[in-house]
């Protein structure tokens, strides 16, 4: 086991490279030796009782050709996800009014497919511009991009692309068969090469084990640019998917998690993404002293539930936390 000491600056000092056994010991430590050091390099680079808020909205759903196990979008899984062709701008600038009225700064859209085809881009672009109107953060997850897409959108003015890993290389296949890693990564790096902040993250509850878990996080920690955003989210089991039926994770395992991506990536905002609706508040509040300082806040996140927002906002009171006013770094 190696120390917290000698932990303190491996993979943070100009963004060092680092090994798997660094990755895995972070796991290994004593709990409260893991969040002490969480918190002290999340007070180096932020304050810790702010956080910032995202809302997601679903802009087209169902029909995904991809086999993604967790995924309630697939059109390989019998679940109750209703088909519908992407929003019009009207009713999305409704939802992004409603979400900055809230507090949100940030607005992300999401649409299921595998790769979106250039007329699909055609609808996605004026909702982009017509939010950034309104003075938001924008982000989209739109399955896989080539470069020119990708340089597409940033010309629309996006700032954030949202494009998961997931979990490890090595445990991928157990979860996804349609894509490759490789194929996750290519798009990640025409984003990056388009000058658009990466959101990237992963999911917690896949039936992974802890060296995936740590190892999705070292391949997070160690890409060219560290993601500028990093949504961890809990497993939401869904009726109806492979995962369905996947083992609860204790919420220590998750926020040992959120401490671990804090120390590996200080700079980032790691954002409590899916599945807080079965998190306690004691779960949410030891993540947010872990280093978590973001959320997605609204009533649902693409087709699942999400708490609500004044559930969220007496959080907010009872732990002392306010909303910050911008994630530019």
């Amino acid at each position: 086991m190696v120390s917290v000491q000698n932990i303190s600056k491996a993979g943070i000092a100009d963004q060092e490279l680092w090994s798997k056994q660094q990755a895995e010991k972070l796991f290994d430590l004593p709990f409260n030796d893991l969040l002490f050091k969480a918190h002290t390099v999340h007070r180096e680079s932020f304050d810790p009782n702010e956080v910032q808020l995202s809302t997601l909205l679903n802009i087209k759903s169902g029909k995904c050709p991809e086999d993604c196990s967790y995924c309630p979008q697939s059109v390989r899984f019998d679940t109750d996800v209703e088909v519908t062709p992407v929003l019009d701008k009207e009713t999305v600038l409704e939802s992004a009014r409603a979400a900055q009225a809230a507090g949100a700064t940030r607005f992300c859209m999401g649409a299921a497919w595998r790769s979106p085809k250039d007329k699909d881009l055609d609808a996605v672009v004026p909702l982009i511009e017509a939010v950034r109107e309104l003075g938001m953060e924008t982000c989209v997850t739109l399955g896989m991009l080539n470069d020119m897409q990708a340089r597409r959108l940033a010309n629309a003015g996006l700032d954030y692309y949202n494009h998961n890993l997931d979990t490890s290389p090595e445990f991928y296949g157990e979860v996804i068969t349609t894509r490759t890693y490789q194929d996750r990564l290519d798009t990640l790096e025409n984003v990056r090469n388009a000058d658009i902040n990466v959101c990237c993250g992963g999911i917690v509850g896949l039936g992974e084990a802890v060296a995936d878990r740590a190892e999705l996080l070292r391949q997070l920690a160690n890409m060219p640019v560290q993601p500028q955003s990093v949504p961890i989210n809990l497993l939401v089991r869904v009726k109806g998917t492979p995962l369905a039926e996947a083992n609860a994770v204790h919420p220590i395992d998750f926020v040992k998690t959120i401490a671990a991506a804090r120390i590996m990536m200080p700079k980032s905002y790691v954002r409590l993404s899916a599945g807080r609706t079965s998190m306690t508040d004691e779960t949410q509040a030891l993540s947010f002293f872990a280093g978590a300082n973001s959320i997605f806040y609204g009533d649902s996140l693409l087709t699942t539930d999400n708490p609500v927002v004044v559930a969220d906002n007496e959080l907010f009171r009872s732990l002392g936390l306010n909303a910050s006013l911008s994630t530019h770094n």
